[in-house]
């Protein structure tokens, strides 16, 4: 009996999928992007409120590009927001490069709406209308106010003459000579000294400066340099000249020795300077900038504790120089101190000081998810809570004074629903009179006017095309429909929505969420390999919610496979305790509740091949896709890992001491891809920019570094002069995808590719 029910099995098990992606496969994934992205109409993004008036901007799709808008909130009449054809050509002339007038980027007005600015090719340019010319924008920052790219540490000790810090009276100017703080009357050249104890290891610094709003006061930090550690770089084959190019990068990475922030109290009425005492700020990773009440009674500052489990509001008495803590967060693990944003890649650190400090609007994860709570700023005694329930606010609109309403986005506010969709709010200060602002189910994002009388809600899903709506805010009534995306077009080419799919997680209760992309050509008699394009980032959530016409991973699926994204457990946007998983633990990578997954989508459709898996990720994800074939080689069969950062003790220290904490302990070993090199199975396929700027590529080299130790067999590309989107992107990217393509055709299909020597596809650099 067993004999014969072995053989049904395999006789109603589904076929392979086909064995051998053809040269036509292979260019539809490599022209998906091109092919795909401009063959709608009025899908809107960059919406954007022109200043204090009643008029938005935003673009809208068209055939071959887009063109942007503006409409009126009152008459409802939209025209061109400029002339394209000419504001093309005007960039160009400023940039050296061709601009196609329906593929300009997204930009800001300027309050008058004769200016307008917008980023090209990572310059910012200013553009006037009146007779459409361009300029590049320069920078205003002080010298010595720009930091270490990843990490807070400043950079060299800025020249003498930098401009001063005029006092909000107008009748003095502050700045730094030799090291310390001085003042001049405005206009004059003679200097009072007001410091005397700033050295080279430990000056004053000037873009910290602060001035009381009644100039009788300045508030500064005096530093204590941190070690500038640097990265080396050789550009092996740069355009403009045959030999190599070498240069530097101040580079911050975990464990290293930080600026150490002094505040100091200054009075010009010639009393003694005070520094204030750090008992409640004494191992600092940041102090924020100096903010001082308006009635100059005190200033306040934010410390966020080296290890990011402790973080303060500081408020500091002007006239006696005693600081006292207003509030104070102190998680068993990590407070994430990013800004609190209307967007997946947030943080949870929100503070609004209401009346001028008397109040605080604070955001804290206490109850295990992300709330909103009202302090006494005097006595730094809790109020009341302002939302609750099991759901995350996700970012705050605007606070009311006024009113005392707080304007905000959350999600996981729907039963039923995706838990990631982001919704709108209106509540009380005391948490009463709790309104909903958005209605369909589906992914949303609102700009509001400056008056907040409207708002534009710009709606979609992955299987609902774009949605534009103008609303009123009080009433929440309809005025008048934006755009309503029309992707009919797309829908002819063979266009298909990628699934949702849910599974239970590794405690057998939480949710797990994610996307299932089939090719365009699925044959559900047939049984497909599977690959996982992975990102578990903690600071964000990462599977696509909203609407698009090209995503890389239906590209990838085009070859034969089903290709699948996942938010497991350890990323944000749910519960503190889904969030906490990755304390410590980024090795981890929600793989646990990833692997569930997939097998539970196997078990419903039986043409997915949960034997056959693939996995593909870079940055985060390059060090999660190593990473699956380290410590779960029993399930992922191969590999492709793009800009890793394959040892958390190499990366940029922001990043990663705020998942992995600090002290350096053995935790970075147990997660580290070379600590673990030698347990590598299966395939593996690393990439990596010389140039990268994101993650020290000799995070990628050490890890090469450690197979060979191990006598590892393994395939190692590097991309000449790409930065951290090594062939993910840039002037390599259909290069850089056509090797992951052939890569798991071989090692998941068990085909060679073609003879790309002999004729490349089309897409192809």
């Amino acid at each position: 009996m067993r004999i014969k029910a072995a053989i049904l099995s395999i006789v109603l098990a589904p076929p392979l999928a086909h064995a051998q992606p053809t040269r036509a496969d292979y260019e539809r994934a490599l022209t998906m992007r091109e092919r795909q992205q401009f063959t709608t109409s009025g899908v809107v993004d960059g919406v954007g409120w022109i200043g204090k008036t009643g008029r938005f901007q935003y673009r809208r799709t068209v055939a071959g590009g887009h063109e942007h808008i503006v409409m009126d909130r009152d008459t409802l009449e939209k025209r061109p927001a400029f002339d394209h054809a000419r504001l093309a050509e005007a960039l160009a002339k400023a940039s050296g490069e061709k601009q196609e007038p329906l593929r300009l980027p997204t930009f800001t007005f300027g309050d008058d709406e004769r200016t307008l600015e917008m980023t090209v090719d990572q310059t910012r340019y200013r553009c006037a209308l009146s007779d459409y010319s361009c300029s590049r924008v320069e920078s205003p920052l002080f010298p010595g106010a720009i930091r270490g790219v990843s990490g807070p540490v400043r950079g060299a000790e800025p020249p003498r003459e930098v401009r001063p810090k005029p006092s909000p009276d107008g009748k003095w100017e502050a700045l730094i000579d030799n090291y310390n703080v001085v003042v001049r009357a405005k206009g004059e050249k003679a200097e009072r000294r007001l410091t005397g104890d700033g050295s080279e290891g430990s000056p004053y610094d000037l873009a910290s400066l602060a001035w009381s709003p009644d100039s009788s006061k300045i508030a500064v930090y005096r530093i204590r340099p941190g070690y500038r550690r640097t990265v080396h770089y050789v550009e092996s084959a740069p355009e403009d000249q045959l030999q190599p190019k070498h240069w530097t990068l101040q580079y911050a990475k975990p464990g290293d020795v930080l600026d150490l922030e002094q505040p100091v109290l200054i009075r010009l009425d010639g009393a003694k300077s005070i520094a204030i005492a750090n008992t409640l700020f004494p191992n600092p990773y940041t102090l924020s900038a100096l903010a001082w009440r308006k009635d100059s009674r005190a200033f306040s500052f934010d410390y966020n504790q080296r290890g990011h489990q402790a973080y303060r509001v500081i408020e500091v008495d002007a006239a006696t120089g005693a600081a006292r803590a207003v509030i104070s967060e102190e998680p068993k693990t990590f407070f994430y101190y990013g800004l609190a944003a209307s967007n997946r890649q947030s943080g949870k650190r929100f503070r609004y000081d209401v009346a001028d400090g008397k109040e605080v609007v604070w955001m804290s994860e206490r109850d295990d998810w992300n709330h909103l709570y009202l302090y006494d700023g005097a006595s730094g005694r809790l109020k009341g809570q302002i939302t609750r329930g099991d759901w995350a606010v996700r970012g705050v609109e605007k606070v009311d004074e006024e009113k005392r309403q707080i304007w905000f986005s959350a999600t996981g506010t729907r039963t039923g629903e995706d838990p990631y969709f982001l919704h709108y709010f209106r509540i009380g200060f005391d948490g009463s009179g709790l309104t909903k602002l958005t209605e369909a189910p589906a992914d949303h994002e609102l700009k509001f006017s400056s008056d907040m009388r409207h708002f534009v809600d710009t709606y979609s899903r992955v299987d609902l095309p774009t949605v534009a709506e103008l609303r009123k805010a009080d009433d929440l009534s309809l005025v008048a429909a934006v755009e309503k995306a029309d992707v009919s077009e797309l829908q002819k080419a063979g266009w298909k929505a990628p699934e949702p799919f849910v599974a239970k997680g590794r405690d057998g209760t939480t949710d797990i969420w994610g996307l299932i992309f089939r090719p365009s050509r699925f044959d559900p008699k047939k049984k497909y390999p599977v690959i996982e394009n992975i990102y578990a980032g903690p600071h964000g959530s990462h599977v696509p919610k909203s609407w698009s016409p090209y995503l890389a991973s239906q590209a990838q699926a085009e070859l034969g496979f089903i290709v699948v994204q996942i938010d497991g457990m350890g990323t944000s946007n749910r519960s503190k305790a889904f969030h906490d998983v990755a304390w410590q633990n980024l090795g981890d990578a929600g793989f646990p509740d990833r692997i569930l997954w997939h097998k539970a989508a196997a078990k419903k459709y039986p043409y997915y091949d949960a034997t056959r898996v693939g996995i593909y990720g870079g940055s985060a994800g390059g060090q999660n896709a190593m990473g699956a074939l380290l410590f779960h080689p029993e399930f992922y069969k191969v590999a492709v890992a793009y800009a890793g950062c394959h040892d958390n003790r190499m990366d940029k220290i922001w990043w990663n001491e705020q998942w992995m904490g600090w002290p350096i302990g053995p935790q970075y070993a147990a997660a580290s891809n070379v600590d673990n090199a030698a347990k590598l199975q299966g395939k593996l396929l690393l990439v990596v920019g010389e140039l990268d700027t994101n993650v020290d590529p000799a995070s990628t080299f050490q890890v090469v570094h450690a197979l060979m130790d191990a006598n590892k067999t393994f395939d190692f590309l590097v991309v000449p002069g790409a930065n951290h989107n090594a062939a993910r992107g840039g002037a390599y990217a259909s290069y850089g995808d056509r090797k992951r393509y052939d890569f798991f055709a071989k090692h998941l299909l068990g085909v060679d590719p073609p003879d790309w020597n002999k004729d490349a596809p089309a897409g192809t650099n």
